[in-house]
């Protein structure tokens, strides 16, 4: 029954495009979040590509976005500055894979963020704005890195190029 409630999970995940959230995944299944999450875990550990973003769980195939170009970012900027950071990224035809901060005590904390479009990056600002928790950077001086990913290395140099400009590159 756990199995079968896995190899659903699996296949749900793969039919949709859009992410679901594991609240959604616990009432359709009858399980609390938490046996969702513990659920993702495993089906994790068996080499699905599965991420989780601040919507909820999507399923990656191996896709253009694994062969296209990345390049990650030191930046540091202000909470009111996120929204500029996402569009210039986006608007120079780029996508923000994941925010990860360097910790002190915890080493890496990375989380997937799949800002594709200029609606991603307003629904991840909405929700920033209105929610009591902080955001990663805060832990780290508003310091973060992304992954970005883009078609060509040029456009990656685009990127860089404005992000600096705008000064919130770091070394």
């Amino acid at each position: 029954m756990v199995e079968n409630r896995r190899m659903q999970i699996l296949q749900l995940l793969k039919e949709h495009h859009a992410p679901l959230s594991g609240a959604a995944l616990a009432r359709q299944f009858g399980v609390t979040r938490q046996v969702i999450v513990q659920d993702i875990a495993l089906i994790r550990a068996e080499n699905h590509n599965i991420l989780s973003t601040n919507k909820g769980y999507i399923y990656r195939e191996a896709s253009a976005e694994s062969t296209q170009p990345k390049r990650v970012f030191y930046v540091k900027h202000t909470t009111g500055q996120v929204l500029d950071e996402f569009l210039t990224v986006l608007e120079l035809g780029g996508a923000i894979i994941d925010v990860a901060v360097e910790h002190e005590i915890y080493g890496q904390i990375r989380v997937d963020l799949l800002i594709e479009t200029p609606q991603d990056a307003r629904d991840f600002v909405d929700r920033l704005n209105h929610c009591r928790d902080n955001p990663l950077k805060v832990l780290t001086d508003d310091c973060h890195y992304h992954t970005i990913t883009a078609p060509s290395e040029k456009l990656l140099d685009l990127i860089e190029g404005a992000l600096r400009q705008k000064g919130l590159l770091l070394q």
